[in-house]
């Protein structure tokens, strides 16, 4: 339930502020599981996660009518671990814009989701978070916010086509998410049940970047020699990585099919990523069914990581609901990916393998 920030005695230092708002909300999502995984080579790990099939998170929101035609508003959304009740990294981490609305679209300014990114999400019935995002096995992972943003949104009463575009300076940033300036936009069309979007990128890295994840080729003996797994690479300032994906979905009804494909590719390495999934929605409850396949190459190397996944999900009102995923993770190629919540990597070309129950509450 959305809920007056004025009535919040833990937030009144912004009263000041929301008086003048015309709406200001606080809202959020908490979302906790039990989860099983086992990786070969590793020990059996049982523990408490969270973010099975949306992100804890804690967001305000606010917008103001300017007259004319005209409003102005923002948004603060930060992550939280809500097993334990702290941030998941600086507070704001996931979203901190202000912007004006008008007949011209949305010109939004601050730290924001990346043009490239949101083909990800919309179009994987899983999005990016639980034993089942498509994210686990990308090799080669063209990022997801940025920081120093300013971005411009179409108006939404052009017929269906609906776009974007971004660019982001990269003021000399280190972090993992805030490493290069970016440029990149995103077009779409969606009518009725049908929805399909392109979007296309270009990173300029300013630090030295490492892109693949911890997973990537360990062969035993080099394993992280010169500080990088084999066939792995990391970006040096000046290097510029290309990002190009294409999505779409259909609702048919008895089910909902979905899938993208991504290229990613900077110097010699290359990634090209595929999924496909579905919603078989029944009564109150709803089963989800999915494939990811991420190859890489980078000169001679060559490497592929395949995902298998399934969710249940029963929705027991429109903002709670109790669900139950199982994946596994199949690497060839000596890679080493593994299923969130695991001891530590699989052996070489190992699989992982795991199970979640969990709870989900929007507020």
């Amino acid at each position: 339930m959305k809920k007056s920030l004025l009535a919040l005695a833990v937030l009144g230092a912004y009263a000041g502020a929301a008086s003048a708002q015309s709406a200001v909300t606080l809202y959020g999502t908490l979302d906790l599981s039990g989860r099983y995984v086992k990786a070969d080579g590793q020990d059996r790990r049982v523990s408490m996660a969270q973010d099975g099939v949306n992100s804890s998170q804690l967001g305000i929101r606010g917008v103001e009518d300017l007259g004319g035609g005209l409003r102005a508003g923002f948004t603060l959304l930060s992550g939280i671990n809500a097993d334990s009740g702290t941030a998941n990294g600086k507070f704001w981490n996931r979203r901190s814009t202000v912007s004006v609305f008008g007949n011209f679209g949305e010109l939004r300014l601050g730290r924001d989701y990346i043009p490239t990114f949101w083909n990800l999400g919309i179009f994987d019935a899983f999005g990016i978070v639980g034993l089942g995002a498509s994210v686990i096995p990308r090799q080669l992972y063209g990022g997801t916010r940025s920081d120093n943003a300013i971005g411009y949104f179409l108006p939404p009463n052009l017929g269906g086509f609906y776009g974007q575009a971004m660019v982001a300076a990269a003021e000399s940033g280190t972090t993992a998410d805030h490493p290069a300036r970016y440029v990149g936009g995103r077009l779409g069309y969606a009518v009725g049940p049908f929805d399909v979007a392109f979007a296309a990128s270009q990173q300029r890295y300013g630090a030295t970047t490492f892109l693949n994840g911890p997973g990537a080729a360990c062969i035993p003996g080099i394993c992280n020699a010169g500080g990088l797994a084999a066939g792995a690479i990391s970006a040096q300032p000046g290097d510029e990585q290309d990002t190009w994906n294409v999505g779409g979905s259909w609702d048919f009804g008895p089910v909902k099919l979905m899938g993208y494909y991504d290229e990613d590719k900077i110097r010699t390495a290359k990634e090209k990523f595929f999924s496909i999934s579905g919603v078989i929605p029944f009564g109150q409850a709803e089963v989800r069914l999915g494939y990811d396949t991420s190859k890489y190459t980078n000169g001679g190397f060559n490497s592929q990581v395949d995902q298998l996944k399934a969710t249940f999900q029963y929705n027991a009102s429109k903002r709670s609901a109790i669900y139950t995923t199982v994946a596994r993770l199949d690497n060839k190629d000596g890679t080493r990916y593994t299923s969130p919540g695991a001891v530590g990597l699989t052996t070489p070309s190992g699989k992982s393998q795991g199970i979640e129950f969990g709870l989900r509450h929007f507020f």
